[in-house]
């Protein structure tokens, strides 16, 4: 019998590793976390309970290994189509539209939603990529309210608000058979809007008074 070299059994692992983390999103999207077991993602997967027992430990750390991936997936493709945005209202807009349309995906909380799903120390190995995504949020405000479009405000409080907000809006999403993208478009204007943004006739976003002053 041929012995399996080492860059095909890691490759094996990987594939392995692959199809428990895709078998686990897919019944996250269709039956959601409450009750999953770990029976249920290895027959979906189409391997052995035990093989899934050799990546993870238990539910909570196949979790974890999932939103670690996702949610790096996510940070990298939200930070591509921010950069082709210049206007702060029309990115929070982008921001807002990407996180309800990725949590209605993966029925995930928002980043720091996670904290109410995981033990301390579980989310405490999220905390890096959770930070990302407030980050980012941050960055936004930071830049409308330098430059006029949003009111001066706490910027990390701002940030928890409208994180807030995004929670509330994919718990409803799971309770109620809504339309989702007119869920997306008024949950996108009720931020903005909660945001201090302004808009003209048009629909387009407008400075309030000037700048805001710097320093």
């Amino acid at each position: 019998m041929p012995r399996i070299s080492a860059p095909s059994n890691a490759a094996q692992r990987a594939e392995t590793q692959r199809r428990i983390l895709n078998a686990f999103g897919e019944l996250l999207f269709t039956h959601g976390l409450p009750g999953l077991t770990m029976t249920d993602v290895a027959r979906h997967a189409g391997i052995g309970r035990t093989a899934v027992y050799n990546y993870y430990a238990d539910i909570e750390e196949l979790l974890i290994s999932y939103a670690l991936v996702e949610t790096e997936r996510f940070l990298v493709e939200l930070k591509e189509s921010l950069n082709r945005l210049d206007n702060p209202v029309d990115r929070l807009a982008l921001y807002v539209r990407a996180q309800v349309e990725d949590l209605s995906r993966r029925h995930l909380p928002p980043g720091p939603a996670m904290g109410a799903v995981l033990s301390p120390a579980s989310f405490a190995k999220l905390a890096d990529h959770v930070g990302g995504l407030s980050d980012l949020l941050q960055d936004i405000l930071r830049e409308g309210m330098e430059q006029g479009y949003f009111p001066v405000a706490e910027v990390r409080q701002q940030a928890q608000l409208i994180h807030g907000t995004l929670s509330s809006s994919a718990a409803r999403g799971s309770e109620e058979a809504d339309d989702l993208e007119d869920r997306i478009s008024r949950t996108v204007r009720f931020i903005q809007l909660g945001a201090g943004a302004r808009f003209d006739d048009g629909g387009r976003p407008v400075r309030l008074a000037g700048p805001a002053p710097q320093g």
